[in-house]
This record gives C-alpha cells, structure tokens and sequence, in this order.
C-alpha cells in the first residue's frame, strides 16, 4: 500500500516545530495531570506524604533535595536499613536510622513517632519512588536487583523472628450482627445500620466507595431488593456503571435510612450533628472507618477493627458459606485472585472436612458380596481378570491349580 503524499495541500503555520525524539514541556505537564486526575484521591495522598518523607530524609540525612537527578541504589539501600529493624545476636533489635535525625523527623511531622518503619511502610515508599523516577524518565534505583534481594532478605529476617503483617480483623456475620445490634440509637442508629449493612452485604464495598455513593445511585427493585451503581473505582477506572444487589436486611436498612434522612439527592451517607439532624455534607473515608471501631466497641468486640474489616469479613464469610470464588469476585470487584484468595480460603477451611477428620464416625466394613452379586458388579470384559486375582489367591493360601 503507498502512502499518501498530501504535503503541499497542507496549510503553512506559525507554530514551531517539534523535535520527534523530545517531548515538549507542554506534553510532560498534560501528561502529569492526566496521571494526577486518573489517579485515586487517596493514593494521591499517600504518594505525596511518601514523596515528603523521602525529600525530609534526604536533607537531613545527606544534605540534598529530592528532585535534582536519579538518587543511586546505594542511596535506596541506606534507606532500607536506616528504617528497618533487623534481629541482633542477643535477641534485639536495631536500625540505623541516628536518634538525632528520627527525633527531627518527627517533630517536623512527617513521621508519627520514633523507631523503625513496618516493611510494609518501606515497601510502600520504594514504590513511591520507583513511579516518581519513572515519570521523570530516570532509571528507577528500586529495579536494582541488589535492592530487591535486600528487601526480599529483610523480611525473611524479620519473620523468622516472628514479626508477621498485621491484618485488621475480618467482620464475619457473628461480630456484624453484635455490631447491628448497637445501632438503637435513634436517627444515627439507623445511619449506621444501613452503613454497615449497605458495605458488607454489598460486596465489601471500600469506605471510598461508600463516600462517593450519591442517593441518585440507588433505586428500589422490589419489596426485598435494592439496587445500586458503582461508577470508577480503585481497580475500575472506565466510569461504566455496573448495578449491584442489596436484599435482605441491607435493603430494609437503606430504605428505613433515606427515609430518616429525607435525601433526595446528594451523599447517600451523611454527616450528624447532636440531636439527630442530618448534615447535607457526605461522610469521610475517615468518619466511616470511626464508625465501625465506635460500634465493634460498643459491641464489646475484640480484634482490630476498621473499615477494611468489613470487605474481609464479607470474603471470608462467603468462603464459609461455600459461595463460588468467581460470585464472590463478582460482587468484590477484586480483580487479583490472589488478593481474595487467603481470606475466601480461610472462610472455607472453617467448614471443611479436612479439619475434622478424627470427628468424622469411621465407617463400618461393607459385607461381603455373594457370588452372584459380585459377578453382576463386574462387567464381562473384567472377568477374566478377576479370575487370575481369585486364582492368584488361592495358590497363596493351598497352593491349588486353577484353569479357566
């Protein structure tokens, strides 16, 4: 196929000419705000608390400022080792990190206090400044695959030592229904009830799913059934609207609280103020997570609860129940097995027969076939067969000779 020449039906412009193997400083800002306006308000957050921590640490550990050029991978290694705790000979711990410089990092606020970092603090930093090399078009020291092994190391040291990830504690149906049970409070009873409900039985919706819900994306079906929309989401950015179920007690919860509320339009969830009155203002990622630990509280509950506890819990409890990984998914939106998978599979080891095999009565011996019956059960084609076994048998026993 020939290509088209039509350079002289082209107007002539004013504009000067781009260089092909540059971008222009145009280009690299509308391209930064396409990545800063498709990126999640609270990953933006964390971003820039990491990128903050990282520029304080460098000016007071080395003198320099984030920014200038590509940091090199030893810098990244001292990084590691200033913040992670690692096991010494005599049973302690120690890090790098002078008390001088931690002491100033906290009082300069971008650390909440002294001591060494959880790796996944760390983990989450190198992440950080892995993306922010990568949109400065440098080579990211993080790839370094001497850093990658001293990450890899460090948290092998530190679990043989029994330092284990901390995970809020999942919300099965037993803790939800004690949770449930506090919500007798008047108007703001009712909103936390159908918070709760509307989060767990949901899909285990996150709590920025549950900010951004507006009433406009909830509509009765039936007498037993709501419905409501998610639009972009944390592993869903194409802004297609997929409708989900609410039945049960989650529909009754959210149509008790609409009323409460008189909302019409706006946050689906809201703020309160003192003698039940509804604010016009939405609830904060942070407010639904006060929630819940004010009702797991309330409830006399132990365990670390948070917003998340409500997604897990919603996993978990469909692995007891046997749901399908792929319903269970469907509803979630999780889009990585294994992310699911530890709390789906520990939901369903609860139930399993694996768990309770010396529980499990033993079986008595079946009876012995008759000889008709035994032929019957073998079709004509495995006769001969078990004739050789029968003579085999024999010989054993008196040492007769069989013939066919």
């Amino acid at each position: 196929m020939n290509v088209l020449d039509i350079t002289q039906q082209l107007p002539l412009s004013d504009e000067q000419l781009l260089e092909p193997h540059l971008l222009a400083q145009s280009a690299q800002e509308a391209a930064r705000a396409f990545i800063a306006g498709g990126t999640a308000a609270n990953t933006v957050r964390s971003y820039q608390s990491a990128l903050t921590y990282w520029s304080a640490w460098l000016q007071l550990r080395y003198g320099v400022a984030l920014g200038d050029k590509a940091l090199p991978p030893a810098v990244v290694i001292q990084f590691i080792v200033d913040h992670l705790a690692r096991p010494l000979e005599d049973g302690s711990w120690a890090h790098l990190l002078p008390e001088s410089i931690d002491a100033a990092l906290v009082s300069a606020r971008v650390k909440a206090k002294l001591g060494a970092l959880a790796h996944n603090t760390v983990s989450h930093r190198l992440t950080v400044l892995s993306q922010w090399h990568r949109l400065k078009g440098w080579d990211s020291p993080v790839e370094m695959q001497t850093v990658k092994t001293l990450l890899r190391d460090a948290r092998k040291a530190q679990v043989r030592q029994g330092v284990t990830v901390r995970k809020k504690t999942a919300m099965v149906a037993e803790p939800l229904q004690a949770m449930l049970a506090t919500c007798t409070d008047g108007v703001r009873g009712i909103r936390d009830r159908a918070l709760l409900l509307f989060t767990w039985s949901g899909g285990g919706r996150r709590r920025s799913e549950v900010v951004d819900m507006q009433v406009g994306d909830v509509r009765p079906l039936d007498a037993e059934t709501w419905l409501y929309a998610l639009g972009t989401t944390k592993t869903d950015t194409s802004g297609t609207r997929r409708e989900k179920p609410l039945r049960g007690q989650a529909a009754a919860a959210l149509a008790a609280w609409l009323e409460a509320a008189s909302a019409t339009s706006g946050p689906l969830f809201r703020r309160m103020y003192k003698g039940g009155i509804v604010s016009s203002n939405g609830l904060s990622s942070d407010q639904v997570a006060r929630i819940v630990k004010r009702r797991a509280k309330l409830a006399g509950l132990d365990g670390d609860w948070a917003a998340h506890s409500l997604r897990s819990g919603f996993v978990t409890e469909a692995g007891r129940q046997g749901v399908p990984l792929g319903e269970t998914m469907a509803m979630t939106e999780h889009r990585s097995v294994g992310t699911i998978m530890g709390y789906f599979q520990a939901g369903a080891l609860l139930n399993s027969r694996a768990t309770t095999l010396l529980a499990e009565p033993s079986r008595p011996p079946e009876p012995p076939h008759s000889a008709n019956t035994h032929s019957a059960s073998h079709p004509p084609q495995f006769e001969s067969s078990r004739k050789a076994l029968a003579c085999i048998t024999r010989l054993a026993s008196d040492q007769s000779i069989c013939a066919d």
